[in-house]
């Protein structure tokens, strides 16, 4: 097994509360609140976990929140360096209407994190060695849009493989670097090249191939959804459907599909039979509700399936 660190450089604490009915102006119950960690590299590293596996989960972790989140990772005894900021983690609400089974998701801005912190974390991801480096999530607004290029950038020099999924601006300046996976969806991907969302799978591949002759990159995944994702390399191009599940929230879903492409890459599986496990993977996280994430027991028996 390789040596898998994952980056989080905007964790969170995911709250997630129940109600009976979303009612504006009236005073709501909330029922059974659950907290759990989060932010796109932790949520990757939990779902190894989940699978059987270990990674290291280095990330930013600030004031008491910061401490109750750290608390919340050592409970699911997963590895983890936290790297401490001065200002407070924050903290992200989900509030799902019972009536309705929709989920309200509200998400706050990340911590004010200073140029030494920022340093902090930057010498100590050279320090692992590590064989697959996850760069997942968000960045805080107060962080340069190329922090997660800086980051590629060094970690270039220890032939890490680099996995990337963000959005935004950091995803347009990350892709300058040597990257060996990234993991757009579509809507990312329509912004990179300005392919219409309700392209067809074709005109998907295309668009993913054009764009993969246009960075420094190994292979790209892109999500689809309830149509799974296509896997492109220079080489090969793979398409796969998962089977049709009931679906209870796709909250989770992306990081547990990065999870999954994740190990099969540090078990040296060939290009399609990767794109069959990140998209077992992703699939099995939609059958749980709230913030659950993907169950090895799931897992095993949609892989079954997309195998076929």
């Amino acid at each position: 097994m390789s040596k898998i660190i994952t980056i989080t450089p905007n964790p969170c604490i995911d709250k997630t509360i129940w109600v009976d009915e979303l009612i504006a102006d009236k005073k709501l119950k909330a029922k059974h609140p659950e907290d759990e960690p989060g932010g796109g590299g932790i949520n990757v590293s939990r779902a190894i976990k989940y699978l059987g596996f270990e990674s290291t989960a280095i990330y930013f972790s600030g004031s008491y929140n910061g401490k109750y989140l750290d608390e919340l990772i050592a409970d699911e005894k997963i590895n983890t360096v936290p790297i401490s900021i001065q200002a407070n983690t924050r903290m992200n609400l989900m509030l799902i209407d019972e009536s309705t089974n929709k989920e309200y998701r509200i998400g706050m801005d990340g911590p004010t994190i200073t140029e030494k912190e920022q340093a902090q974390l930057l010498k100590n991801i050279t320090t692992h060695n590590a064989e697959i480096a996850v760069l997942s999530g968000s960045l805080p607004s107060t962080l340069n849009a190329n922090f997660f290029a800086s980051i590629a950038s060094k970690l270039k020099y220890n032939n890490t493989k680099i996995i990337v999924d963000t959005s935004g601006a950091a995803l347009q300046e990350v892709i300058k670097e040597k990257i060996f996976l990234l993991k757009p969806n579509l809507n990312e991907l329509s912004i990179l090249c300005g392919i219409n969302e309700n392209a067809s799978i074709t005109e998907i591949q295309q668009a993913t191939q054009n764009l993969l002759l246009q960075i420094n990159c190994t292979a790209i995944v892109v999500s689809l959804g309830g149509n799974g994702a296509i896997l492109v390399t220079k080489e090969e191009t793979h398409h796969i459907t998962p089977p049709k599940v009931e679906v209870k929230s796709t909250v989770g879903a992306g990081d547990c599909m990065v999870a999954g492409l994740t190990l099969a890459i540090s078990m040296n599986k060939s290009w399609k039979e990767i794109l069959q496990y990140g998209v077992a993977c992703g699939t099995a996280a939609t059958l749980n509700s709230g913030k659950s994430l993907c169950r090895k027991e799931d897992v095993e028996r949609i892989l079954s399936l997309v195998n076929s």
